[in-house]
């Protein structure tokens, strides 16, 4: 039978740390951008809204 022992001190209500929740998703977006070519389309949209300001 599992033992049904409480913890000495209560989990939080699902709040995390901006930073926390940061360093949990930036690498998985980081191996977003390598495997789909995510920065050079990022370069490219920033090129062509620097052209159309420019004008």
């Amino acid at each position: 039978m599992a033992s049904t022992a409480q913890r000495s001190t209560p989990r939080p209500s699902g709040h995390r740390h901006p930073l926390v929740a940061t360093a949990m998703v930036l690498p998985l977006a980081a191996l977003l951008v390598v495997v789909f070519g995510g920065w050079e389309a990022v370069v490219t949209q920033a090129s062509s809204v620097g052209v159309m300001l420019g004008r």
